[in-house]
């Protein structure tokens, strides 16, 4: 017998999936369909490769079953799925536990942001800059989006994750414009290049460097945490 997974195997596209059969049951390229078409691939890195692998893993781990085959026009059979208890259990167990804990998800922005350090000042903010202007392209874009909403009266909860996306990319980019003018005015140091052959000037002497944080101790953490509790 095919042991049912934790919730917590359950990736982004196969969390849009289940959300999706828990409406009706469909085939896969509607599934694609209405995923492109909900603009999903704003939240979710959607591929028809992956999808159709995602409901095949899903029909394996007894989340989701075949139950028949639909035609539209002249194009092929295709096979439809539904949702079954168990994936219904597993999507709303994996979404409450989503909701519930904050988890470390390792995006690529930051791990760039902290080895900043190794490209000289001026083409940081001019790199900064640009994803400035991106981040503010994305901010008219949803900005177009809730207007639309809005003016449809869609109810909020199906579409209150765009004030969320709005909110985080406005906070980067406030906080990416205040990180260039300190870079611009000198007041965050930063490391001299030579500018015929790009290498790093010696450092000044510095107590603390690229290891600041083997000298952190976990004692930090566990009074961060106790105060935290009591708050």
């Amino acid at each position: 017998m095919t042991r049912k997974p934790a919730a917590g195997a359950l990736t982004p596209l196969a969390i849009a999936v289940l959300a999706l059969l828990e409406e009706r049951p469909m085939h896969p390229y509607e599934m694609y369909q209405l995923l492109m078409a909900r603009r999903e691939d704003y939240l979710v890195k959607i591929r028809p490769g992956s999808l159709y692998h995602t409901v095949d893993r899903l029909a394996e781990q007894q989340l989701t079953i075949a139950e028949g085959t639909g035609r539209a026009g002249n194009r092929p059979e295709r096979t439809i799925y539904r949702i079954t208890d168990s994936g219904r259990d597993a999507l709303r167990t994996r979404v409450a536990d989503i909701l519930r804990r904050p988890n470390r998800e390792y995006p690529i922005f930051p791990a760039a942001l902290a080895e900043a350090h190794n490209l000289p000042r001026e083409q940081v903010i001019d790199l900064l800059r640009e994803r400035i202007a991106l981040l503010d392209l994305d901010i008219a874009e949803l900005d177009a989006l809730s207007a639309w909403v809005l003016n449809r009266q869609v109810p909020r909860r199906y579409w209150m994750v765009i004030d969320y996306g709005r909110a985080q990319s406005l906070a980067q980019a406030n906080w990416l414009r205040g990180l260039v003018t300190e870079l611009e005015s000198g007041e965050l140091e930063w490391d001299e290049f030579d500018p015929e052959t790009g290498e790093r000037l010696p450092l000044t002497s510095e107590r603390l460097g690229h290891d600041w944080g083997a000298a952190v101790t976990e004692d930090i953490f566990t009074a961060a945490r106790r105060d935290a509790s009591v708050r």
